[in-house]
């Protein structure tokens, strides 16, 4: 498909609009204040990806890349697509933009998590070449 896909520069009220249709999608969790979006745009560590299609916001994905001791890292968080617009690519593309700008920030690996009954977006990460990383992930929540 090759579309652009393109960099958020500020947490417009387009953007804001399609994220309140777009966060249900993905999951329980709150949709963010427009404060905490541009939070995220002004951070140097992340950036948040837009598919576009007829004029309108279809997807997102949210790139993290950030250096430790080890070495160069990048996460890729929140990758949604509408359903309205599932099925024509959008979340290939985000990811390829997004795998590319790790690699141009010298990353060394591009890590994600996605839960098992997100089944198309398990087969897609497998289709793109990501594998299955035996781990154990701790989370301790601060809420």
């Amino acid at each position: 498909m090759n579309m652009p896909i393109t960099r958020l520069p500020a947490a417009t009220d387009a953007f804001m609009q399609a994220l309140a249709r777009l966060m249900p999608q993905l999951s329980n969790a709150p949709v963010p204040t427009r404060e905490h979006i541009q939070a995220v745009i002004e951070s140097p560590a992340s950036q948040i990806l837009l598919a576009e299609e007829d004029g309108q916001i279809a997807g997102m994905l949210t790139l993290v890349i950030y250096a430790t001791p080890a070495g160069t890292h990048a996460w890729i968080e929140d990758v949604v697509v509408d359903t309205a617009f599932r099925g024509r690519g959008l979340g290939a593309e985000l990811t390829r933009e997004a795998i590319q700008l790790a690699r141009e920030a010298g990353a060394k690996a591009v890590s994600l998590t996605s839960r098992p009954s997100r089944e198309a977006a398990n087969r897609l990460y497998q289709k793109m070449g990501f594998q299955r990383w035996e781990t154990n992930l701790y989370r301790l929540l601060l809420e």
